[in-house]
């Protein structure tokens, strides 16, 4: 997506040759406009797959799912990093390993919102490892639903998150693919 991939060049900051921080647009501060053409993208790739719900993990993920979910025209389902006090009983639950932060954290939803019924199609900010997703399609398989497949913002391909999740027959579809960077460098995967 050229508009995505040039705002990555105009603002994006890459601090080393696998962080790149994208706060001023995606996760801190979020540009509605750009974000709304990343829902459609993402909705327009997956529009034929008979999506129900969309997923995301809290918090960077919100804005891209809420866009998708409303371009398709179905619920989106936030995977909370901590179980709320309030919500406590018929949860699903799983252990997930954060590559940027260095923790790890339980993934919680409720059954009452995803079921064996649901075809979820799972949205997040960035792939890199493909830890969060891997963690997330654990939640959903123990509701019991399938999966659409994963839709990413920002894809780093240089590591192994999707390889890891394409081998499982899992459709991955990435806006914005870095090939590689470096401080001051960005190179996109061709198409």
């Amino acid at each position: 997506m050229k508009l995505l991939e040039d705002k990555i060049r105009s603002e994006g900051i890459v601090v080393n040759d696998n962080i790149l921080k994208v706060d001023s647009f995606i996760n801190h501060q979020v540009d509605p406009v750009l974000m709304m053409e990343i829902g459609k993208a993402l909705a327009e790739h997956f529009k034929d797959k008979g999506v129900t719900k969309v997923a995301t993990i809290e918090s960077s993920g919100i804005a891209p799912a809420l866009t998708c979910a409303m371009s398709l025209g179905v619920p989106m389902v936030i995977l909370k990093k901590q179980p709320s006090k309030t919500l406590n009983s018929d949860l699903y639950q799983t252990i997930v390993t954060s590559y940027t932060k260095g923790t790890s954290y339980e993934l919680t939803i409720s059954s009452k919102y995803v079921n064996e019924n649901d075809h979820v199609l799972i949205v997040d900010d960035f792939l890199a490892n493909g830890e969060a997703a891997t963690g997330a399609l654990r939640l959903i398989r123990k509701a019991h639903a399938t999966i659409a497949g994963i839709g990413i913002v920002i894809e780093k391909s240089f590591q192994p998150g999707h390889d890891k999740l394409a081998a499982q027959g899992i459709d991955v579809y990435a806006l914005a693919r870095i090939k590689k960077m470096d401080k001051d460098y960005i190179e996109f995967m061709e198409d």
